[in-house]
């Protein structure tokens, strides 16, 4: 994590985003929710325990900078994940939305 902060810190010299927004789901379930969406890139083709790597970054970056971060559970539809992410909107950039 170490060479990841100090290489956003080179590029990004100190910005920082307002918010940002953690879709989570489980694995296999985003797993098969791109394999329904059809074809298969280079990237879903990698192993399971690598996505499971990622998952695992991304959400400890959520827990270690919590007033940056927030996780939308993403287990739903399409239609009660984007009430989740309008409700995080709301609590945390106020105004934003009509």
């Amino acid at each position: 994590r170490a060479v990841w902060d100090r290489l956003a810190e080179v590029t990004l010299e100190g910005l920082r985003p307002d918010l940002t927004l953690v879709l989570d789901l489980p694995v296999e379930r985003g797993l098969a929710r791109a394999a329904s969406r059809g074809g298969n890139n280079h990237y879903e083709a990698l192993p399971r325990d690598f996505h499971e790597r990622v998952r695992a970054g991304f959400l400890a970056i959520a827990a270690a900078e919590p007033g940056r971060c927030a996780v939308v559970d993403a287990d739903a539809d399409a239609d009660t994940v984007a009430a989740r992410i309008a409700a995080v909107l709301a609590e945390r950039l106020p105004g934003l939305l009509p």
